[in-house]
């Protein structure tokens, strides 16, 4: 009988391999997520600090999904990160939002980029989705590179639209839908 990562789905990515959350991968979660560099970039639902008890919860949460939106992203035989799709539901039920987050150790070195891609195609194909969306803080430059870098279109400014750290700040738009995949040629 296979476990849970047994059949859970998994994708390498060249840079990475995006594989199912299991458990073991607390510790690696804690030391790369308990960092303020991620944390500033990211919604607040991600805890700060970040605990072994968030890290126990999320691993087990991430286990029981039906199906799989939610991946570790293994570097060097590590859980260096994670990155998942939320789908939408009624009238927006064929889209996601894309949201990933990067531990430092492994910024620069075109990891996210290749999972963000990876991720992005997976999501078409198996959801059978017509759009996926980002929506990075406009101060996130890097994020926004990489989602560029993956054929994601900006669609717009949405201005004062969150608050991080008591500052209210502006998050920018991005999105790729099936019709835009069928156009581009897949970039190694």
């Amino acid at each position: 009988m296979m476990g849970a990562a047994d059949r859970g789905v998994r994708l390498d990515c060249g840079h990475c391999v995006l594989r199912p959350w299991r458990e073991g991968d607390e510790p690696s979660l804690v030391r790369h997520g308990n960092n303020y560099g991620v944390w500033r970039s990211l919604r607040d639902r991600f805890p700060r600090p970040y605990t072994h008890a968030d890290a126990e919860w999320w691993v087990a949460f991430a286990g029981r999904q039906d199906p799989q939106t939610q991946f570790a992203i293994e570097v060097d035989g590590e859980a260096a990160d994670g990155i998942g799709l939320e789908l939408r539901g009624d009238i927006e039920r064929r889209s996601a939002e894309i949201g990933y987050w990067l531990g430092e150790a492994f910024w620069g070195r075109g990891v996210i980029t290749a999972a963000v891609r990876a991720l992005t195609e997976y999501g078409f194909e198996a959801f059978d989705l017509t759009r996926i969306f980002a929506v990075p803080l406009a101060n996130n430059t890097a994020s926004i590179r990489v989602v560029e870098k993956c054929g994601y279109v900006r669609e717009g400014t949405m201005r004062r639209s969150a608050i991080k750290e008591g500052v209210v700040l502006d998050q920018v738009l991005y999105a790729v839908t099936d019709r835009d995949l069928a156009r581009t040629p897949s970039v190694s």
